[in-house]
């Protein structure tokens, strides 16, 4: 991002750790690594997509920005009216209060939403419990028919209950219960990646005419990269609880210096016959996040690998135009 731009999220050396049931009574206790030291910045009224496989750790962290997870290490700064709010060490009252602010989008539209309320009623939950309005006030319910229409819900399906939606319908709801409050910051956690390709475009072009309209700054968590490029100013990217490669999206397309993020881009599918893009096989699984390699995470799947990449961890590194990278060698140039 540009150097006007606000910062509205600060996040310093976050890590997740949850712990693994022990099975022998001495045994010593292990950590599930969700989030295992991030940085970055978040600014205000950009949208930072975040990929990567599953299970790297990418909902974790946005759980863990919304303190929804309390985070194990690290501090999360959330930036307003000119004060800097450590949301870790706000009391849970305060927490509450804030969390107005701070928004979730979930990806399943289907067991998201409370079958026994109706539309009206799940919209209507937050503003009640936040005291924007209070419970039955008529002035709350022209709001929420506006709130309705915003995200492309008639009117006539305020008494509806979850069940008579289809996917894509569910999914506008639930848009509509998390911007009701006009919050600042928005987690879409694979907001679309349970719907048809058709109706997620749709979604994504909701989205994108939300943003503008109510200035709100998303974290958009998927692993579809074709999805991201799409909707995304900055593209983020995650492997074992790492971010490995961060950059604005054009910068990130079309200049790739992570092995991992080359491998991801490689499988997107396309309908150019005259692209001859190699496609890059990752061999092996990911690791265990409870037994991590040593060095570089993603060297038991490199195909550049070297010495130092199994015996030292890379430094995140900015290498200009706004270009983070976690790599020894990027796109695989050998030592010397």
């Amino acid at each position: 991002m540009e150097n006007e731009k606000k910062v509205l999220l600060t996040v310093r050396d976050v890590k997740q750790y949850f712990p693994v049931k022990k099975t022998k009574l001495r045994e010593k206790q292990r950590y599930v690594r969700a989030n295992d030291g991030i940085s970055l910045d978040i600014y205000a009224g950009e949208t930072l997509g975040l990929v990567g496989e599953s299970g790297c750790g990418k909902s974790t962290l946005g759980r863990t920005l919304l303190q929804l997870y309390p985070q194990t290490h690290g501090d999360v700064i959330y930036h307003k009216d000119g004060k800097e709010i450590d949301l870790k060490k706000l009391p849970k009252e305060e927490m509450r209060v804030l969390r107005k602010d701070l928004q979730l989008i979930f990806q399943d539209p289907y067991s998201s939403l409370n079958p026994r309320m109706t539309v009206g009623q799940i919209i209507g939950e937050g503003l009640v419990s936040h005291g924007v309005f209070k419970r039955g006030d008529p002035a709350m319910r022209d709001y929420i028919f506006k709130v309705m229409e915003n995200c492309g819900l008639a009117t006539y399906m305020f008494g509806r209950y979850p069940h008579q939606f289809s996917g894509g319908q569910r999914q506008r709801i639930g848009i509509a219960r998390s911007l009701a409050l006009n919050p600042a910051f928005v987690v879409c956690d694979e907001a679309v990646s349970a719907l048809d390709v058709s109706i997620q475009s749709q979604i994504l072009n909701l989205l994108s005419d939300l943003k503008e309209k109510q200035n709100l700054t998303y974290l958009f968590i998927t692993h579809d990269l074709s999805v991201v490029k799409y909707i995304s100013d900055r593209i983020g990217v995650m492997y074992l609880g790492n971010m490995v490669e961060l950059a604005p999206t054009e910068e990130l397309f079309a200049n790739t210096l992570h092995p991992y993020t080359e491998a991801l881009l490689s499988a997107i599918p396309v309908v150019d016959e005259d692209d001859k893009r190699e496609r890059i096989l990752l061999e092996g699984d990911i690791p265990s996040p409870v037994n991590p390699p040593s060095g570089c995470k993603f060297h038991t799947r490199c195909r550049y690998c070297q010495q130092k990449c199994k015996e030292e961890v890379p430094q995140w590194t900015n290498v200009g135009n706004d270009h983070y990278v976690a790599c020894h060698f990027p796109l695989g140039k050998k030592e010397g």
